[in-house]
């Protein structure tokens, strides 16, 4: 059975289906204002009438307008922000926006893609208790903008549920939820309830991540384990990207009441989902 060192890699494999994202990247532009500091004065005046020259100066700065920073993707959206981020994570021969670094021996490990039934069925299993959890708390919505994404198109818990019915009919033992699972499950619930611009950004790139690069993951898998078959947590209901359209439209819209700090906070929080969905991806491999 084929083990794999944990890598950043399968990250990239897991977030996008092709390996080239044609998407451009936004440059930002500073513009600056300049204040003469030449100050004259045509008659005399009296002493205390007289401002001095290093005050008007900083005066007249004052009143410049000062330039606007724009965020790349900003002018599209809060979504595209996150994406551009999320690209960020990614090695340039992953996109176009990538910088990840990557070793060589990372890289080795990943082509050595070798998945075993055992190991799909804790990925399965741990995806599971995963969107459960999202579906959970969108559904119990502590903050209110949380019902926003109920019922959204794009939920996989059911779609899993049958899954895993399938396996155990081939004569599979369906496993409990192993520790990847368990405690990803455990800080998005706990993250929902105390943080939710930091819950949003893992909300977009779980969901996001799965209809993009998941499915690659799935045609691969279906293709050396299961004679091609095509498993329902890669089937939606409906024009997939019109249900993930929907969803960018509603997550815009929730982060048109945000400040530039939690906006800020939330993209941070990338890295992070990565992270926690990598280790649940490679269990694939165990």
């Amino acid at each position: 059975m084929a083990s794999l060192t944990p890598t950043s890699k399968t990250l990239f494999l897991f977030h996008r289906p092709h390996l080239k994202f044609s998407s451009p990247c936004l440059e930002t532009f500073l513009q600056s204002s300049f204040v003469s500091k030449r100050v004259s004065f045509h008659f005399k005046v009296p002493v205390f009438d007289r401002m001095p020259l290093k005050t008007a100066t900083a005066v007249s700065a004052t009143t410049a307008e000062k330039p606007k920073k724009r965020y790349p993707g900003e002018a599209k959206g809060f979504v595209e922000e996150m994406r551009f981020v999320a690209m960020k994570l990614h090695t340039r021969e992953q996109a176009k926006e990538g910088e990840k670094e990557v070793k060589e021996k990372e890289e080795e490990a990943v082509r050595k893609w070798e998945p075993s039934v055992d190991g799909y069925l804790k990925f399965l299993v741990d995806s599971k208790l995963v969107y459960d959890t999202l579906e959970g708390i969108v559904e119990k919505a502590v903050f209110p903008f949380y019902a926003e994404f109920r019922n959204t198109g794009l939920e996989r818990s059911e779609k899993l549920a049958k899954d895993l019915e399938w396996f155990k009919e081939q004569g599979y033992t369906i496993p409990e939820p192993s520790s990847p699972g368990a405690t990803y499950s455990q800080i998005l619930q706990e993250m929902s309830e105390k943080d939710p611009q930091a819950f949003i950004c893992h909300f977009y790139n779980i969901y996001f991540a799965h209809s993009a690069g998941g499915r690659m993951i799935g045609r691969k898998v279906a293709e050396q384990l299961l004679e091609k078959k095509e498993l329902e947590f890669y089937k939606w209901d409906g024009d997939l990207s019109q249900l993930l359209q929907n969803v960018r439209d509603k997550l815009n819209k929730v982060a048109e009441s945000w400040t530039r700090e939690e906006k800020d906070h939330c993209l941070e929080e990338t890295e992070k989902s990565f992270k926690h969905s990598g280790d649940i991806l490679r269990l694939i491999l165990s």
